[in-house]
């Protein structure tokens, strides 16, 4: 089934036109694909295939083990977004909802190559000496969440330190119980760290370097 509109398509082709370079979609599923494995990739392929830019990649998670491990991918269904290098770009469930923004964002931020930060908080992560995993906890009907996504993406761009997941919370409950996620956006930096709601830049900045500290 075709999950984009007609008008929705030729909008995504617009936006599109204006990719530079070459976009692979990494998307990782398995040979007998749970509902939502199917829903992803059929989603991935739909929109790869509006710009000759994008390359779609479908993987098996247990027969293309080593890829796995490569991308640290340890969940499914589970879609890499990945430029001339890999920016530790993740997104894990499908990027329905308010969440196809945040999709749409990354493939244009990674063709592109500018994250669109400030100069303050660029300067910030090339300066990180340790790693930092974020995992941003969303829903599709929640039109907070993609900002948060979306900001922990441009760090990923910005920094090899970071690496970045979009989790879809209803799909990955065990994950929300881990993280006692009772809301979204939710974003858990470095496993035992949390930001509730959608923050402003700036803010964001300022809590990470405490963080850090």
């Amino acid at each position: 089934m075709a999950f984009l509109k007609d008008k929705d398509r030729q909008e995504v082709q617009k936006e599109f036109a204006r990719l530079q370079k070459n976009v692979t979609l990494k998307v990782f599923t398995q040979e007998m694909e749970c509902d939502f494995c199917s829903h992803n990739r059929e989603l991935i392929e739909e929109v790869g295939a509006l710009s000759d830019k994008i390359t779609v990649e479908v993987l098996d998670f247990q027969k293309d083990k080593d890829q796995a491990d490569t991308y640290h991918i340890d969940q499914i269904p589970a879609t890499v977004v990945e430029g001339d290098q890999d920016y530790g770009i993740r997104f894990y469930g499908i990027s329905s909802g308010y969440e196809f923004v945040s999709l749409m964002e990354a493939i244009k931020m990674v063709s592109t190559g500018d994250s669109g930060l400030s100069a303050a908080t660029r300067d910030y992560l090339k300066s990180l000496d340790k790693d930092v995993h974020m995992q941003v906890f969303v829903t599709p009907t929640c039109p907070y969440c993609p900002g948060m996504v979306i900001l922990a993406h441009q760090m990923a761009l910005e920094s090899p330190r970071v690496t970045a997941d979009m989790v879809e919370a209803t799909e990955f409950p065990h994950l929300s119980i881990k993280y006692q996620v009772m809301g979204v956006p939710r974003t858990v930096i470095n496993e035992d760290h949390f930001v509730e709601g959608r923050v402003p830049e700036q803010q964001f900045l300022s809590e990470l370097q405490d963080i850090l500290k």
